[in-house]
């Protein structure tokens, strides 16, 4: 049992180690077993969201709601159920071209209903908790060191000095010249600073993924020693 788990377990990393090869082979040119990985890799993923999207909205959101666990009866008591059922249904003529004015209905009313859901979530989450989290406690904590041993009281001015230089420079109805205009540019430094910052983090990522395959290549040869 033990011999058939381990011949298992070096032909699935096997397979595993030949499409990271096959990934890799672009960086010398487009090859057929690139596009072999590509494509694999994107039909396994339709697959398994599709199959994720039904156990987890078809069945669970409506199915379930509409039929008896396990049966085809129905639940007189949730059949408005049938409601959304009809409305989705609906969307699937947008690919007739004869009733594709159908599915204007159920998309307007989806777009309504996650606009007015949507809007007040995004304004607090990514405006106000974002405004409040930069003001509050604005240069009061002096005694806490924060990076490079600096206080975190000087760093929390920093930050509000940077987010408000950043935003005069998207501010166009007045000429960037003077004093206005040298926070302009302080503006774009900070800019600047965040996006190098953001391009580091998205370097440190790719190389973290790269280190990991390199390290189960090491494994899968060990493995086969």
């Amino acid at each position: 049992m033990e011999q058939t788990a381990s011949m298992s377990t070096q032909i699935w990393t096997t397979v595993g180690i030949f499409l990271t090869f096959c990934l890799f082979s672009f960086l010398y040119k487009d090859n057929p077993f690139y596009k072999f990985a590509e494509h694999l890799v994107v039909g396994v993923s339709v697959g398994y969201w599709a199959i994720l999207l039904y156990y987890t909205n078809l069945r669970q959101n409506l199915l379930d709601h509409l039929f008896q666990p396990g049966t085809w009866t129905p639940k007189f008591d949730e059949l408005y159920y049938i409601i959304p059922a009809l409305l989705g249904i609906a969307m699937w003529t947008r690919f007739s071209k004869k009733y594709s004015w159908i599915s204007r209905y159920p998309l307007a009313l989806f777009l309504g209903i996650s606009s007015g859901i949507a809007i007040p979530v995004t304004m607090k989450n990514n405006v106000l908790s974002q405004l409040r989290g930069t003001v509050v406690g604005l240069g009061f904590d002096w005694s806490t060191s924060g990076f490079l041993g600096v206080p975190q009281g000087f760093w929390d001015v920093v930050v509000v000095v940077g987010t408000i230089s950043s935003l005069i420079y998207f501010f166009f109805s007045k000429e960037h010249k003077g004093a206005w205009g040298g926070a302009a540019k302080l503006g774009i430094y900070t800019l600047m600073i965040g996006f190098g910052a953001t391009f580091g983090y998205t370097v440190m990522a790719r190389i973290s993924l790269l280190i990991g395959r390199i390290q189960a290549i090491q494994d899968w040869w060990k493995l086969l020693g």
